[in-house]
């Protein structure tokens, strides 16, 4: 009874590394336009891994659990962006009164 035990154990987790094919063999077996398509994404995959563990750096960093401060700092984001989209709302809205006011000068002239 122990050794079927110590065989399941061990055996176990020895077949599923054994099974498991590695990231270059699956790599491998994609058709040609999927792995064009892979090594083009690669960089841009990589620098939002790269964006993603300083952004937990920079969270880590606080006293506060990570949770908080992510949604803290994604809150300060998202109003910053509605800021944004409010202060373009009022330019867009400022440059059609003044056509308007042009509009309207020339159709007087």
């Amino acid at each position: 009874m122990l050794v079927g035990g110590a065989v399941l154990c061990i055996g176990g987790p020895a077949l599923v590394i054994y099974v498991t094919p590695t990231e270059e063999e699956l790599f491998k077996r994609y058709n040609p336009e999927l792995q064009k398509r892979s090594i083009e994404n690669r960089q841009a995959h990589q620098e939002g891994f790269d964006h993603f563990v300083g952004k937990l750096k920079e969270y880590s960093k606080s006293n506060k659990p990570i949770w908080e401060v992510a949604a803290l700092d994604e809150a300060r984001t998202r109003a910053n962006l509605a800021e944004e989209q409010r202060k373009k709302a009022a330019e867009l809205q400022k440059r059609r009164e003044e056509i308007k006011r042009h509009a309207m000068d020339d159709s007087i002239d």
